[in-house]
């Protein structure tokens, strides 16, 4: 977690952790120190672009797919390889399910890193767990081990998950909100997004996509 933007990459804390349902910290992995200021859920503009910076990179990189195979009646899939983050294949799997079982105009499906439009990570980082990308790729949610030890994991996994998906953070709405993450603090395991959140990221996924289509086909034409 932290307040500074790497200049090699969009990096950003989002003050959600992981707990421990099934998913203990590796014994190779030294005993992480909680992160400074971890129960401070403000979230910040810097925290608002850099989710924001990651939805697009994702969009882009399904959109570059179809636009190569623009016949393709395929449903929107984003394909996701969690092999750098092995620790949390339970989580990950498991929020996908939630997401796929909540949505109807984009699916996410497991794939190989050549072909993923994002990837799983873990380890121990100062700044918690974080999305990150450099603008001229997909990117990778990173999954840390110390808030592991202090929030439930599956609903980090989801709401990270949700970040992929184009939701922004909601720090101060309930449990019930999958985007407030954190903020609710330790005792929430909600790992659901609700009626709105479901929706936003079914219009999101409509428009957005469509509107990344144009441009890619655009590009592809001007070669």
């Amino acid at each position: 977690m932290g307040n500074s933007l790497s200049r090699a990459a969009i990096a950003v804390g989002l003050s959600l952790g992981l707990a421990t349902l099934g998913a203990a910290v590796p014994a190779s992995a030294a005993t992480p120190t909680a992160p400074a200021g971890l129960t401070a859920y403000n979230g910040s503009a810097a925290e608002a672009k850099a989710n924001k910076a990651f939805f697009e990179a994702v969009l882009a990189s399904v959109a570059e797919k179809r636009a190569a195979n623009p016949t393709s009646t395929a449903a929107v899939t984003v394909v996701y390889n969690a092999s750098a983050a092995p620790t949390f294949s339970a989580q990950i799997a498991r929020s996908t399910a939630i997401w796929n079982g909540a949505v109807t105009n984009v699916k996410l499906a497991s794939g190989s890193a050549a072909n993923a439009d994002f990837s799983y990570r873990e380890g121990n980082d100062s700044r918690g767990s974080y999305a990150s990308t450099n603008g001229h790729g997909s990117g990778y949610v990173f999954l840390d081990y110390a808030q592991n030890q202090q929030y439930d994991s599956v609903r980090v996994t989801a709401h990270e998950t949700g970040h992929v998906l184009g939701l922004p953070d909601h720090y101060t709405g309930p449990c019930s909100e999958l985007m407030s993450g954190g903020g609710p603090g330790t005792s929430c395991t909600n790992s659901s997004p609700n009626a709105a959140e479901r929706a936003r990221v079914n219009q999101l996924w409509i428009n957005g996509l469509a509107a990344a289509l144009d441009k890619q086909l655009d590009k592809s034409l001007a070669k």
